[in-house]
């Protein structure tokens, strides 16, 4: 396998809309590594992300360099070129060490019969009955379905090799990590699906160090899983065993390790991801996207005042165009608009009442999921609103640093990641 960047054992995407945040992040990570469980911070940011707020990628390596510098944190960290594509990803090069390769538009897109045929004999292994350590059934494949998955994947990992190709050629392989994303589609993989996902991206010589795989269930923005629970456990369990399998059998990077794209606070997976990671001792990189955007809102509601004020009306405008902008993450969320507290109620909210609706803590009955998934989505309004928003952020900087590492640390770090054993 060809040269790569080494991923730690576990780290964290962390998502900050504006670049106010870094030093309130990686605080979080600081409070796990004196607890004794190591973290890699990753800070993310798609291109779309990018195109709305009016930023460029420099501007989130800048961030995490001044918080590693300003706090003094000796370990490695990263910086994620989250979900491009090859028309998106050049803009990255100079900034990024990791990349997350979104080829999910590309599944279901069939590739030809000569690739497939290709495809089946290179790999006769993966036809008939199949033992995998650590899955409590053995897999049968026939011949028929190796055929009808490499027609539904093959294209989509050839453009994964093209694009990592691509930035290899511009940065060198053994200067950033590779994520190949998967998630943004309609049906979970199976096991017999990853595994043959796997070997065609091996084909392809990528040294492939994070996967994000769809799994059943609702990944909704910014609240918990809706699902089975026992469900997810299972997939995730037979993904991990997939993976310890092909790391050895395909000669991929022995980090090679699931990456839970989770539309932030999955908070309910994380006791069945620990008990699986424990049981596998394997790796993890969970993604985190809005969190960090919802606690300075509550940060800046909760400091009352001009702060308070600011938050109603980002709350008023994204009311306004709900429309607009629930539009892009129509698959990701689910508003019951019935339950959205109208403008007047909430211009006159208190501090408490706010903060209430917004923070997630569903043991409050005032906390609101559809009020939180709207405000989630509408963080173009903060761009709208120019120096008024960021003066504030800086104005009352220590409240909403505060809530930031404190939901970082509390509610993700700890749940997912404590008394599990960072080094191999």
């Amino acid at each position: 396998m060809k040269r790569y960047l080494p991923l730690g054992k576990f780290s964290l995407g962390m998502g900050d809309r504006f670049a106010h945040q870094g030093k309130a992040q990686l605080r979080a990570c600081l409070l796990a590594a004196e607890l004794g469980f190591d973290v890699v911070p990753v800070w993310n940011k798609s291109n779309r992300e990018h195109n709305f707020i009016g930023t460029e990628p420099a501007s989130l390596r800048a961030e995490a360099d001044a918080a590693v510098k300003a706090l003094g944190w000796k370990r490695p960290y990263h910086v994620d070129a989250d979900h491009i594509r090859i028309d998106t990803v050049g803009r990255f090069i100079p900034s990024s060490d990791f990349f997350t390769i979104d080829v999910a538009d590309s599944i279901g897109k069939p590739a030809s019969e000569d690739e497939v045929r290709a495809f089946v004999e290179r790999h006769p292994e993966l036809s008939g009955k199949i033992i995998i350590p650590n899955l409590d059934h053995p897999l049968e494949i026939s011949p028929a379905e190796v055929k009808c998955v490499a027609r539904k994947y093959l294209r989509a990992s050839r453009e994964a090799g093209e694009i990592y190709r691509f930035i290899a050629a511009m940065k060198g392989a053994e200067h950033f990590i590779t994520e190949i994303s998967m998630d943004e589609t309609d049906c979970p993989q199976t096991p017999q699906e990853l595994l043959m996902i796997l070997a065609a991206l091996a084909d392809e010589q990528i040294p492939l160090q994070t996967l994000a795989p769809k799994f059943t269930g609702r990944f909704n923005k910014g609240v918990d899983y809706v699902g089975d629970l026992r469900q997810f456990e299972r997939e995730f369990s037979e993904d991990l065993a997939i993976i310890a399998f092909v790391i050895n059998r395909y000669t991929l990077p022995p980090s090679l390790k699931l990456s839970v794209h989770s539309g932030s606070d999955k908070f309910s997976l994380y006791e069945p991801i620990r008990r699986a990671l424990k049981r596998f001792g394997a790796g993890l990189h969970v993604k985190t996207a809005g969190t960090t955007w919802l606690e300075e809102v509550i940060g800046l509601a909760e400091a009352g005042g001009e702060g308070l004020e600011i938050a109603r009306d980002i709350y008023a405008v994204a009311l306004e165009h709900v429309v607009e902008f629930c539009a892009p993450y129509a698959s990701v969320i689910d508003i019951d608009r019935a339950q959205l507290p109208d403008i007047a109620t909430v211009r006159g909210w208190s501090s408490p009442q706010f903060v209430s609706a917004l923070r997630h803590d569903p043991a409050n009955p005032a906390y609101n999921p559809n009020f939180r998934q709207l405000l989630h989505v509408s963080f173009k309004v903060a761009t709208k609103f120019g120096d008024r928003y960021l003066d504030a952020l800086k104005r009352h900087e220590e409240i909403i640093a505060r809530n930031v590492t404190e939901n970082l640390f509390a509610r993700h770090l700890k749940p997912l990641f404590r008394d599990l054993e960072a080094e191999d």
